[in-house]
């Protein structure tokens, strides 16, 4: 052949039970996310990566296992391919001519382009069609999987109880939160000290491997491809991150309601190798008052009147949240209401943008205030008296309508 690429086609069996079930390897259900899949990869990979197990063979295999079962699984069109015929082939689109059946039918793969010799050495020779074929098939990441992920990190959410004067007007809280952090020591890297030239490629990132008079190049799987090895980091395992609890301040702004939520930028769990941090969501959880009630944007009260006010009419004064705040404690605002005379109890009056602040736009909701007619005891003569002299003078029979609208 003269040295020269040549192209020919391999016929090879491929059986669906050679090899270990990808997401058993994993230890995730055929159904996991791709989240989910990476978190598993990731822990797994750190416990068998070849760095942290020197000179452990079976560490060694099993972490190429781990690296060929996400490299499929992580992959969406890989993975619809895996689940539909129990393995992955890049030269096999999936349902076309050639796919691997249940009963082991023919697969055809094109080895164009590749160098063929007369050696059965090389960097990793003597090995066998199986891991050859893995290395294939993974399409050429090998460790690559190891290397630094730029993943944003993931948001947070914390719950917060504020009084109702924080909750119209604003405050100040100091919140104790627990997040990923960026590792002081390896500054988010994962890794530590300047990256080694790998031994095993001796930097060139790809190694020879052999089959039979066949040679492939591939990327290494010690590097992953780089060329460089890296000393991960103790302090975060090679995370990047950290857990740690902070105590930070956190702006409520005025007008939050109760079950709104609070966005606190940049303060959920860092991301790695420089990624943009998550950010933290505080759902508020407003105490109630003992006076105003809030619906929305308006509040609502209730306001004694005395008989006379009611039937005369009269000016009163209402507490509103327009006050100031004395020696730290915040105080209610007065307004004058005017009550009509002949006022019923249970008569609604609007107080226009007495309400609270709303939260998007600054614009104020309205108070609305229900009078509650006093009716005084009858324990003193006079005022019985008074009551059946009222009586006659001004005779009245409130219910005379009550069983025609009822319809008795």
């Amino acid at each position: 052949m003269g040295g020269r690429p040549c192209r020919f086609l391999f016929r090879a069996k491929m059986a669906t039970t050679t090899k270990q079930d990808y997401y058993e390897l994993l230890g995730v259900p055929r159904k996991a996310g791709a989240k989910d899949i990476r978190a598993a990869f990731r822990k797994l990979a750190r416990k068998y990566h070849p760095d942290l197990n020197p000179g452990d063979k079976s560490s060694e295999d099993k972490f190429k296992q781990l690296q060929e079962a996400y490299d499929v699984l992580s992959d969406s069109k890989k993975r619809q391919m895996y689940d539909q015929y129990g393995f992955y082939s890049d030269n096999i689109p999936p349902g076309g001519p050639g796919a691997p059946t249940s009963d082991g039918q023919d697969v055809n793969f094109d080895f164009g382009g590749f160098d063929f010799g007369g050696g059965s050495g090389g960097a990793e020779g003597g090995s066998s069609f199986r891991d050859l074929f893995g290395q294939f098939f993974r399409g050429g990441r090998g460790g690559a999987a190891m290397e630094p992920e730029h993943e944003p990190g993931g948001d947070l959410e914390y719950q917060i109880e504020i009084d109702f004067w924080d909750a119209v007007r604003g405050a100040v809280k100091k919140l104790s939160i627990t997040r990923l952090d960026t590792c002081e020591t390896c500054h988010g890297t994962g890794a530590v000290g300047s990256p080694q030239t790998c031994p095993t490629c001796h930097g060139t990132g790809t190694i020879q491997q052999t089959a039979g008079k066949m040679k492939f190049n591939v990327p290494c799987t010690r590097c992953g491809g780089t060329g460089q090895l890296r000393t991960v980091c103790k302090t975060c395992g090679g995370e990047g991150r950290v857990r740690r609890t902070e105590s930070i301040d956190v702006r409520i702004p005025a007008g939050v309601a109760n079950g709104g939520r609070v966005r606190v930028p940049g303060k959920g769990n860092s991301g790695t190798m420089g990624a943009p941090a998550g950010d933290l969501y505080l759902r508020v959880v407003v105490k109630p008052h003992e006076f105003f009630e809030r619906r929305g944007d308006d509040l609502y009260t209730k306001i004694p009147v005395t008989v006379s006010e009611a039937t005369l009419g009269a000016k009163i004064e209402v507490p509103t949240i327009d006050g100031s705040v004395v020696d730290g404690r915040p105080s209610s605002g007065r307004a004058l209401v005017r009550i009509p005379p002949g006022t019923n109890s249970g008569k609604t009056l609007r107080l226009k943008e007495k309400g609270v602040p709303s939260a998007r736009n600054r614009a104020r909701g309205d108070q609305y205030v229900e009078i509650q007619v006093v009716v005084p005891p009858p324990t003193d003569e006079r005022v019985r008296n008074l009551m059946k002299e009222l009586e006659t003078v001004a005779p009245a029979d409130p219910r005379k309508d009550l069983f025609a609208k009822a319809g008795v």
